[in-house]
């Protein structure tokens, strides 16, 4: 099935299923929508770090400190997050909830559920998905996203999860506990 025929549920301003969609629809409509984003670590702490594809249908080419997406027509937040993380790398974990986003960004607004997941095994990327991936130490992580251009959704998050990691254990950090809740507008990042 083409990506864009997928359907979606449309989300109101308090995550409230509103209708139903295609994929393709949602986008050219900007129309508010759900989805996951998830955290991937490795036993020594390294955080998986990719680069999307040119194909994708939003910020190709961009890196990501998360994998996810859209969260199909019917489709629970968990459902969605174990259901990216198998597709996108391979990965059958249980990932754990962290706290909800609401994303209000010029590509369109969305409710997201922010997940972390530890894997040790292999990682088998998703060639449509992803170009470019690896598990990364946390300042190398700081310093791509300083640096390069990474998608400004998964930018927040990452931002948010490594201010939560330094508040609860120190400047490595270590797990944040505890569902939160956040709002978050993105700035444009210089080109």
């Amino acid at each position: 099935m083409d990506p864009g025929d997928e359907l979606v549920d449309v989300v109101d301003e308090e995550d409230r299923v509103t209708g139903v969609v295609t994929r393709r629809e949602m986008r050219a409509r900007r129309l508010r929508h759900r989805c996951t984003y998830v955290l991937v670590i490795d036993g020594r702490g390294r955080l998986y770090v990719h680069r999307r594809t040119e194909g994708k249908d939003v910020f190709p080419g961009m890196y990501d400190a998360t994998v996810g997406g859209v969260v199909l027509h019917g489709e629970s937040y968990d459902e969605g997050a174990r259901r990216e993380l198998e597709e996108e790398l391979g990965v059958r974990a249980e990932p754990r909830f962290l706290w909800k986003l609401r994303y209000d960004g010029e590509d369109g607004p969305a409710w997201g559920a922010v997940y972390e997941a530890t894997w040790e095994g292999p990682v088998r990327p998703q060639a449509s998905e992803i170009a470019w991936g690896a598990f990364l130490p946390l300042e190398e992580v700081r310093r791509m996203a300083r640096e390069l251009p990474f998608c400004p959704d998964g930018l927040l998050v990452l931002e948010r999860w490594l201010a939560e990691r330094a508040r609860t254990a120190g400047p490595e950090g270590a797990r944040a506990e505890g569902p939160g809740e956040g709002r978050a507008r993105p700035s444009r990042r210089p080109s």
